[in-house]
Order: structure tokens, then sequence, then C-alpha cells
């Protein structure tokens, strides 16, 4: 987790936001999405008819408490979602195709080479009796790409180096990993095909707070290597405002508040957007445990 005094001065998210405001081309636009999932009482709706946009090279925040229906945004996007879950409705519509309304087969096609999700667990996505090399290259093998022995190992090698891991990584199998080398070789998979949007799921889950900060460094070099628009899922502001431009703010499967990162930090509308701020440790303000203790 990062210290909101630290977030507040990060010189390197004043040029992101401004850029934000900038740059009003739709890559990817959802509207009135909605998820269910059935109960004994009836359909649950985990997502309740949501709209948003993503926008050109933009960095989002996506942000809200476990099980405010953020990861579930995310399965969906992917068109992901598993029965019993379903999709109600919506309109997820990336570069003019509806990815809620094309084939399977299409939507196949799509997955890694226009939209790639990064997971939140990096050990449950990699094959752990795979060695890497062979896992970075299953998802372009899978599109039809066509290498031979020297091409794939300095296609591997090139996609290693770019989210700052040793060549020789891709000779190790994942268990021989770190949880943040796990985690940027899943990166390094996701952006193997140079997609227009990438969706992390809370890509620095149970890292400890050096590494947190490689892997959202490491995800924001990728973005700018590509030209890619990236959605970040999590539940930590510090986090947020060190990596987004805009945060759209999700509660019990509504999004209830968007804006740019210093905007909702400076004046949160929602009281909820508040009392996730102040969960953020801050050394200028004292904890409730040390107010108790006082």
């Amino acid at each position: 987790m990062f210290y909101y005094a630290q977030v507040r001065g990060a010189e390197g998210n004043a040029e992101g936001v401004g850029l934000a405001s900038r740059v009003r081309t739709p890559v990817l636009e959802v509207s009135d999405l909605r998820v269910s999932f059935p109960t004994p009482r009836g359909p649950f709706l985990a997502v309740d008819g949501i709209s948003l946009d993503l926008y050109a090279g933009e960095r989002l925040g996506l942000i809200g408490e476990s099980g405010s229906g953020k990861s579930t945004v995310a399965l969906a996007l992917m068109r992901l979602i598993k029965p019993p879950g379903r999709i109600e409705s919506g309109r997820v519509v990336l570069d003019g195709a509806d990815l809620l309304s094309i084939s399977e087969a299409e939507m196949r096609t799509r997955r890694l080479a226009d939209i790639a999700l990064v997971t939140q667990g990096a050990m449950n996505s990699l094959n752990p009796v795979m060695r890497i090399r062979h896992q970075v290259l299953d998802g372009l093998q899978a599109h039809g790409a066509r290498l031979d022995k020297g091409e794939a190992e300095a296609r591997v090698e090139e996609l290693l180096r770019q989210v700052n891991l040793r060549p020789e990584v891709a000779n190790l199998y994942p268990h021989q990993l770190s949880g943040g080398m796990k985690q940027r070789v899943c990166i390094a998979i996701a952006i193997s095909l140079r997609p227009r949007v990438i969706i992390a799921d809370e890509p620095t889950s149970a890292l400890d707070v050096v590494v947190q900060r490689r892997v959202i460094q490491t995800l924001r070099k990728v973005q700018d290597d590509i030209g890619a628009s990236v959605i970040l899922i999590g539940h930590d502001m510090g986090l947020m405002a060190q990596f987004a431009q805009r945060i759209a703010v999700m509660r019990q499967g509504l999004i209830i508040e968007v804006g740019d990162v210093r905007d909702v930090f400076a004046s949160p509308q929602h009281a909820y957007t508040r009392q996730l701020m102040e969960s953020v440790p801050s050394l200028r303000r004292p904890s409730v445990l040390g107010a108790a203790r006082g």
C-alpha cells in the first residue's frame, strides 16, 4: 500500500491527468452492463447497469471494496462469466464491435489480441508444469503466429525484457519465481500481441509494498511501450492515485462516482469515496487505534 502523503506529491501523475482531459477518443465503451447470479431468493445483480468509457492511452482505476463487483466487471468485459452467472444485458464496444454479441470464435481471437486480462492470482494463471517460454509462446501460437526457433527465442526474450525480467527466466517454472516475477510474466503474456486494452485485476494483491511498486511501474512502462489503455482494478486508493488518471468508484454493483484522480482526491463527492480515502494510512492523520490508545 502506498501512503497518501507520497501519492499527493507524485509528479508523474500530473502529466497523466492532463493527458486524460485532452484525449477524448473512446477505445472501449461500456453501456448498461448487467451481470447476475442465481440465488434461492432469485437473481442477484452483481453488476447493476454500469456505463463507462475508456479513452485512448488512458489509465482508468476501478476501485471499491471486496464484493462490490469489480472483478465481475473485468470478467464480463472479457466475456469470461461462467455459468450459472450470466450477462443479462449491455454493450461492450471495442473498435466498433460489440464484444457481447460477436460469436465465441471471434471473441477468442480478440482476447489477447485486442483486449487482455492480467488476473489477480499469478500462480493460478500460470501452468505449473510448463516453462515460462512455452507459456509466453502459447498465446502467440494460438493466434496464428508462425515463428521458427530463433524468432520464438527472440520474441520471448524481448517480452521478458519489456517487463524487466532476465532472458534466463524463460527456462524456469512458475514455482521458481517470486510473486512479483510471476506477475510480470503475466503482464508479458498480456502484451504479447499488443492489445488496445489491458485489464489488470488487482495485480499487486498479496505482494509487499516494494514489489507492488515495481509491478505498477512495469504496467505503466508497457502501457507506454505499446500505447494501450489500461483499466486497473483494486481497493487501494493510494495505489490508484499513483497510477490512474481517472477513477471510477464502485459499490454494490454500481458506479457511484467518476472523475479525474486529482479532482476525486481533492473533493470526493460521495461519502463512500471519502471512506475509501480515509482507509489509506497517513502520517498526517492519527489512526483510530492511536486515538483509542490516547
